[in-house]
């Protein structure tokens, strides 16, 4: 039924026919706007089964697409899904399980792999859209939705230049790899460090981040290997495979981690694969590279505020095994700075029924005198994503409800209709048009019972109309994993100079931080930071709940510096949540062994309060500062004592290589690269090595200061009958006065001498076409046999002849814009190594190049202007790390072009593998 009536008109803000302008049509806003949300009803009454497990913006563009006149009654409409080259889209498929047999389906339909998780039982693929339905209908799949989206929480400019093209970042990052290969390090202000006396804690506790791993999950690490060179960054920072992503947030994230705690190891890994991929790398982080600290600023926009969903179960996780998880409570506005656009609470029957077939809209206004069933955006809130939810389970939702945003002139211009019969999740999204002015937005109850509702626009903010309608706000539009359990979340105040833009025009000024001061309690939070608290319904299983949590939970610095373009200053609590994790890798270095709840309640219990008395649901308990924070946990230098690799001299020839039946005599550094005396330190050496005998078993290496290396030696006795090529390990347990003793180190060596004859095994098959922008990639298969043990390894990626012209056939790899590819290397055992991981910008093709350990310079330090690219490098991981198993089998070699739009195949590879003699 359509909307008619005085009762209507109030409702919806507009004049009654009585006073309205006789010149205009006689039909009102109201009733446009009814119409059209009819008319998109009338879709979704017709859907098919498998339309029905589909994006309800995938079937209208579909619709559209198959039929021009389907979307004629909408003249303003946009579906907001994002049509690529070839009509395809990108989607991620829910499936019941994630097999081979769905895979091979979405690939037959012509499909290209982004990312597959198992976990999380997603497929993100890119589509064309009219093999949908059909995949849709498959048993094996609960729905298809448009790919879900996620944001960072970097503050910027929204006047600022649009987003560079890939040609554009690719040249920057080559005119500072330039620069700081050949120039001096500029040194940065510390803001962060200063604000938070970080820099005075270091000195007077003596703790450097010792012994702890601090790791960031954001977009991607572009300018990781500019900021290694330029000396921003350690080298060592470990990528989790395949996960380095795209973009430089994680590069600024890990140059604020290593500003705080610079003698902490690090690690990154994307988190924009998806949301099952986000929480795989969670996973990941912690238990393939054993990250202590992990730090996240991203939000997916279907991260339900009343369920920890996919991400927040894997946050959850990775804090009961021990590690620290600290994430950005969100740049979306608070209710006390009027900067949010966040309404939640029950869904209030206006009684306004606004579609043909079925559905009343929501009533915002409390009041039992007046009726709104729209909530205005400001003028400012164009591109932002606004996100419905409500109390129903994940995966379980029987209550239909659905979200339609006009204009000021009674047009839908955006949608969000999808069907909820039992199997779906209780959420709708749109995305409001670029510069839309007079957008306001309506809950519809398609079907079901009256829920309790959470309706944001991200980034934008509700504000009272032109044309008489208010703004109805409440608090808690902070969500996700970063409201989880597990979860530290960080608010931002700034630490030096203040925003340098307003919000919205009209705001009030933005505030200013302490430096070259500390924080104290006068200092002012960013007015953009979310806020809490977090409403829970369910629990991760579904089952019912009833629980507010406290969020944010701490606030930190934003508005500090990096040497990455872009982000310096770098604002948001993008910012503030690495300042927070640096500091509690601080903690627990000067405190090893502390429990995460431990390490939780110091930072808490000492944060200087900035806000409401007591913790608020803006700034947390307060905004954090080291010293303080190491004065209450009672930290203290600690040592770090570890041994590193032996030599070897062989007593009967002097050679450097172990012998069947002879003795040799090893010498065992040990390093102490911590922040304390190794007091009384030993090191105990084993091997369960048949046959073989060291002695003595120990050696005491007395007093070991910090950065000295103390050497001793051990004898290493070999049978007679050990075979040449077989591995020797070696067992290092160091023991010292300390509370990060025992270290322990594990060594293999090869028995035998490296034989100097090296064999060539070349990948003879087809050539092989690397599928653009997809996660799978191409693979090639390299058959070894004859070596037994390698002694050495070189890749080389071949070619008659080189050069860089588009589609050349004598090159080894040809592929424009060879800066999007990565290339690894997985040996028989499974071993895996990364040869070349975004290197070479916008140059052209691969053409006898050859990737050796012993390599002088790093492949990562090309530029397109060497194209095609050629020579001796070293590769991105070790390759002789893959030699700890014997080499007999089959090789893989692997490339993922990572960006879309060039194109390319494997032609020409070949390992060179020498043996022993």
């Amino acid at each position: 039924m359509l909307a008619a009536g005085a009762a209507v008109l109030l409702a919806l803000g507009v004049a009654s026919p009585a006073s309205a302008d006789p010149t205009k049509a006689s039909k009102g806003v109201e009733d446009r706007t009814a119409a059209q949300i009819a008319a998109l009803q009338d879709i979704k009454k017709s859907l098919t089964g498998a339309e029905s497990k589909m994006d309800s913006a995938l079937v209208v563009e579909g619709r559209r697409r198959a039929n021009a006149g389907t979307l004629s009654k909408l003249p303003a409409l946009q579906t907001g899904v994002k049509v690529h080259s070839g009509n395809t889209v990108v989607v991620d498929i829910r499936a019941h399980e994630v097999t081979d047999e769905l895979v091979g389906a979405v690939r037959s339909a012509g499909g290209g792999i982004r990312s597959v998780s198992t976990e999380g039982r997603t497929v993100r693929a890119q589509l064309p859209l009219a093999a949908l339905e059909k995949l849709s209908a498959r048993g094996d799949v609960r729905r298809v939705e448009t790919a879900v989206e996620a944001k960072t929480f970097h503050v910027r400019d929204r006047k600022a230049d649009p987003v560079a093209s890939k040609e554009d970042k690719a040249a920057k990052i080559e005119s500072r790899t330039r620069e700081a290969l050949l120039g001096a390090r500029a040194v940065r202000t510390g803001e962060g460090d200063r604000a938070h006396a970080a820099d005075t804690a270091r000195d007077d506790f003596r703790v450097t981040g010792t012994g702890v791993k601090l790791c960031a999950l954001s977009d991607g690490v572009d300018s990781l290997a500019v900021s290694q060179a330029s000396g921003e960054l350690p080298a060592g920072v470990e990528i989790l495979p395949s996960q380095e992503g795209s973009g430089d947030e994680g590069t600024a994230m890990l140059e604020i981690l290593h500003d705080i705690a610079p003698n902490a190891s690090l690690g990154f890994a994307t988190a924009f694969n998806g949301d099952a991929s986000f929480a795989d790398n969670i996973r990941g982080l912690r238990f393939q590279l054993g990250c202590d600290v992990i730090v996240d600023d991203v939000l997916y926009f279907n991260e339900s505020p009343f369920q920890d969903g996919v991400i927040a179960r894997a946050v959850d996780a990775v804090t009961a095994d021990g590690a620290l998880f600290f994430s950005s409570a969100g740049n979306d506005g608070n209710l006390a700075d009027g900067t949010s656009g966040h309404w939640e609470g029950r869904f209030v029957d206006s009684g306004v029924g606004v579609g043909k077939f079925a559905g009343t809209a929501h009533d915002f206004n409390p009041s039992p005198d007046a009726k709104q069933v729209f909530n205005p955006l400001s003028d400012s809130s164009g591109n932002v994503p606004v996100t419905l939810f409500w109390a129903d389970p994940l995966a379980s939702s029987f209550n239909d409800y659905d979200l339609y945003l006009a204009n000021a002139q009674g047009n839908v211009v955006a949608f969000s209709q999808g069907t909820q019969d039992g199997t779906q999740d209780p959420y709708e999204r749109l995305t409001t048009p670029a510069g839309g002015t007079g957008l306001r937005l309506a809950v519809v109850k398609f079907r079901g019972e009256d829920k309790y509702l959470a309706l944001s626009a991200l980034g934008g903010r509700f504000k009272d109309s032109s044309d008489g309608l208010k703004k109805f706000s409440t608090s808690g539009v902070t969500r996700g994993h970063s409201a989880a359990k597990g979860a530290i979340s960080v608010a931002a105040a700034p630490a030096n100079n203040p925003l340098p833009f307003d919000l919205e025009p009209g705001d009030p000024a933005n505030p200013r931080g302490p430096f070259p001061n500390a924080f104290d309690g006068t200092q002012k939070p960013e007015r953009f930071t979310s806020d809490g608290p977090r409403r829970l319904f369910f629990a991760p299983d579904g089952t019912p709940l009833d629980e507010v949590r406290q969020k944010p939970d701490l606030t930190a610095a934003d508005g500090v510096q990096t040497s990455v373009p872009g982000f310096n200053p770098f604002f948001g609590t993008s910012a503030s949540a690495p300042n927070a994790a640096a500091i509690a890798g601080l903690v627990l270095s000067g405190n090893p062994g502390l429990s995460p709840a431990e390490v939780r309640e110091a930072m808490t219990a000492t944060a200087i309060d900035i806000a409401e008395a007591g913790a608020d649901n803006r700034t947390g308990a307060g905004v954090v500062r080291a010293d303080l924070v190491l004065a209450y946990t009672g930290a203290s230098p600690q040592p770090l004592a570890k041994a590193l690799k032996p030599s070897v001299v062989n007593d009967s020839d002097g050679s450097q290589y172990l012998k069947p039946g002879t003795t040799a005599t090893l010498t065992v550094p040990v390093r102490n690269s911590g922040d304390g005396l190794a007091a009384s330190t030993s090191l105990v050496l084993t091997t369960p090595t048949a046959g073989v005998t060291i002695a003595p078993r120990s050696k005491h290496y007395g007093n070991v200061e910090v950065g000295q290396t103390v050497t001793n030696t051990f004898q290493v006795t070999l049978p007679a009958t050990t075979q040449v090529g077989s591995a020797v390990r070696l067992d290092a347990r160091v023991t010292f006065a300390g509370s990060t003793s025992p270290t322990t180190s594990t060594f293999t060596l090869t028995v035998g001498e490296p034989s100097r004859e090296t064999k060539t095994f070349a990948y003879e098959g087809p050539v092989v076409a690397i599928p653009d922008n997809d996660a799978v990639g191409a693979t090639v298969e390299i058959p070894v046999s004859g070596v037994g043990r390698g002694s050495r390894i070189a890749f080389t990626v071949d070619g008659a002849t080189c050069s860089a012209a588009t589609g050349a056939t004598t090159v080894g790899i040809d592929h424009t814009f060879v800066g999007d590819l990565v290339g690894t290397l997985t040996a028989p055992s499974g071993a895996t190594a990364t040869v070349f991981q975004r290197n070479g910008s916008t140059g052209n093709n691969l053409c006898q190049v050859v990737f050796d350990d012993s390599a002088e310079r790093a492949f990562s330090t090309v530029t397109s202007a060497m194209a095609p690219f050629t020579g001796t490098w070293k590769p991105t991981t070790s390759l002789n790390a893959l030699l700890a198993d014997p080499v007999d089998g089959t090789w893989k070699f692997k490339v993922v072009d990572a960006v879309s739009s060039d194109r390319g195949s494997i032609r020409a590879v070949s390992l060179k593998i020498n043996g022993y003699v």
